[in-house]
């Protein structure tokens, strides 16, 4: 008697396009142009929010140990310096004092600080989103980077510019990213260091909205007892 075997059918699987990841071991920050004069300029975030932003943006490399590039344009004009809370963040960190070129790249002296950290990712933010953060972005995938540009500590004159800019990096293979998911991409696992021990207070600071949780649980286990009811939801 022949025994008929059932036979499994797997369907054909496409591969999608590759998960580029960050590697806190090859990656960097470059802070471009987010200078007091042109934080003027930016209308697709509130102002409050904004400046929260970019002072994330810049304190991930903190966080992480990772090199950072800091670089500004025509800042004894109208453009401005960088914040203080910026400058005084990394005193020691390369200051790339630019005075006419309008993408960074173009300047020598910022390639060679870029060179010299000797990292394959970037992560880029700038005033404004389609000019200081679209033109470096490009110039940067010309050459080869990968570059993640973080989408809230980039900012412009309206959404729609905002909107276009990011169209047009993603175009050109940019990875478009805000502040929460570079940092969890950089951890990988809350038991890493940094990990939950380095990473909490800092979103504490700079991501209140997740931070809160990290308090609410605190409170609940130091202070919290069950409602009538909750036991057992």
């Amino acid at each position: 008697m022949l025994t008929i075997l059932p036979v499994t059918v797997f369907a054909a699987l496409t591969p999608g396009p590759p998960f580029v990841r960050l590697d806190k071991n090859d990656a960097m920050v470059i802070v471009a142009d987010l200078q007091v004069g042109l934080y003027q300029v930016v209308h697709d975030f509130d102002t409050i929010t904004y400046r929260n932003n970019i002072l994330a943006h810049t304190a991930i490399a903190s966080l992480f140990s990772l090199p950072i590039v800091l670089t500004t344009s025509a800042e004894t004009g109208p453009n401005g310096p960088l914040p203080k809370e910026i400058a005084t963040m990394y005193p020691s960190a390369p200051l790339i004092r630019r005075n006419g070129e309008v993408d960074a790249w173009d300047n020598s002296d910022f390639r060679a600080a870029v060179r010299a950290a000797n990292k394959s990712q970037i992560i880029l933010a700038g005033i404004t989103t389609d000019v200081c953060t679209e033109f470096l972005a490009l110039s940067l995938r010309a050459e080869g980077y990968t570059v993640f540009a973080n989408t809230e500590a980039s900012g412009t004159f309206t959404q729609k510019l905002a909107d276009d800019a990011n169209a047009r990096m993603k175009d050109a293979g940019v990875v478009l990213q805000g502040v929460f998911a570079i940092v969890m991409d950089l951890m990988r696992d809350w038991r890493n260091t940094p990990g939950s021990k380095e990473v909490l207070p800092w979103l504490d600071t700079y991501l209140p909205a997740y931070g809160y949780i990290a308090r609410a649980h605190e409170a609940a286990v130091l202070n919290g007892t069950l409602a009538p009811g909750e036991e057992g939801l």
